[in-house]
């Protein structure tokens, strides 16, 4: 019998045990309630080989763009750069870069992307390609409708979100319908990855994003997730720069560092699964070691694929955070850091099928009461 892992994982919000389920709700009804802008952090230095564009798209993912790209401008699509992938039912602004040494655009890229849905807003040179998780962040402006927006307990569930933090989970869009890219993450994994089986290493990403998941759900659960513990090792806010705090820490500086989680400057991280030594120690340690040894084919999958061992907060701050009320709903706006995912905000003020996973099994059991599941082969 192969691996098997139970869907959907019942990964805890952090704020039913003071509010309770959240009411139902609606999101991203059409593209336009569901905006989103990515935030560079720099600008394009106005000359160099490649050309970077500004590009609003609606209806369209990432790829689409980079793919029409590559064909308007007679180029190879590896000579097509984006920092990060965006939703496709959405209205969405990033940067492209596109390899053009010594020639210009097409003078018609405007009128022939214009059909698309694809608007281009502005374009400058640049000395290198536009490379996968430069950018900062991205800003979210967001429309929700329904029955929690007339929940009294939304003003202090969101005033709630701003004050401790969102729990960093991995979104359910990165799993697939009915966690579909999982269950083919396992399958390769269990025959050994290959680059042709899974070119853009998604199945690489929801494996570990997976095991991620369960890693902070368990320190919810412990009610852990924003606290830093002996052995953790610690992200700084805005940053990836990480510290180790030592199993043996005094108190008076366990507490003064806990002061400084109150305050978001730091956040507890959980593993991203790969090869290499994680560097937590005592109970952060043990928790690992456990999860290892609850989905070892997971686990031993993506050492296999050569995948490298890294951190990810367990927790993001948002930043230049509203919630407004209007005649057609409640618009939020916030920013968060690359890499983190608006459905983690909206499922703690709402309750919608899309922001967790309808029932259905992926060649599984789940032990009852467990956050990992458990694995068995013969």
């Amino acid at each position: 019998m192969r691996d098997v892992i139970a869907w959907p994982p019942a990964w805890p919000s952090i704020l039913d045990a003071e509010f309770g389920p959240p009411p139902a709700g609606e999101y991203r009804m059409m593209p336009e309630d569901f905006c989103v802008e990515e935030v560079l952090g720099f600008a394009p230095e106005g000359e160099g080989e490649h050309l970077w564009l500004w590009i609003e798209k609606r209806e369209l993912t990432t790829a689409m763009v980079a793919r029409e790209l590559a064909t308007i401008c007679e180029v190879s699509l590896r000579d097509i750069g984006y920092a990060g992938m965006k939703d496709r039912v959405a209205v969405t602004r990033q940067w492209f870069s596109v390899h053009l040494p010594g020639r210009e655009a097409p003078k018609e890229l405007a009128e022939r992307l214009a059909p698309l849905a694809v608007k281009l807003l502005e374009q400058c040179r640049h000395p290198r390609k536009l490379k996968r998780g430069v950018h900062r962040g991205n800003r979210f402006q967001l429309r929700i409708s329904g029955d929690a927006v007339t929940d009294k307990q939304l003003e202090r569930r969101w005033q709630r979100l701003l004050s401790q933090g969102v729990a960093n989970y991995f979104g359910p869009q990165r799993f697939g319908p009915h966690g579909r890219n999982l269950q083919r993450a396992i399958s390769v994994l269990e025959r050994g990855w290959r680059k042709r089986d899974d070119r853009d290493g998604m199945l690489l990403s929801a494996a570990r994003s997976y095991l991620f998941n369960q890693q902070l759900a368990a320190r919810i659960d412990a009610g852990t997730w924003n606290t830093p513990l002996p052995g953790d090792v610690m992200m700084l806010d805005g940053t990836e720069s990480v510290f180790v705090v030592a199993a043996d820490t005094a108190p008076d500086e366990l507490g003064q560092l806990a002061e400084r989680a109150v305050r978001q400057d730091v956040h507890p991280t959980g593993v991203l699964w790969g090869v290499g030594q994680s560097k937590a120690q005592a109970t952060p340690a043990a928790d690992e070691k456990r999860l290892g040894e609850c989905c070892p084919r997971l686990c031993e999958g993506l050492v296999a694929a050569g995948v490298k061992l890294s951190r990810r907060s367990l927790r993001v701050r948002l930043d230049e955070a509203r919630l407004t009320h209007a005649v057609d709903g409640c618009w939020l706006s916030f920013t968060l850091p690359k890499g983190a995912f608006a459905t983690s905000v909206l499922r703690e003020l709402m309750t919608h099928p899309n922001l967790g996973q309808p029932p259905e099994r992926v060649r599984s059991t789940q032990a009852e009461g467990s956050r990992y599941p458990e694995h068995s082969s013969t």
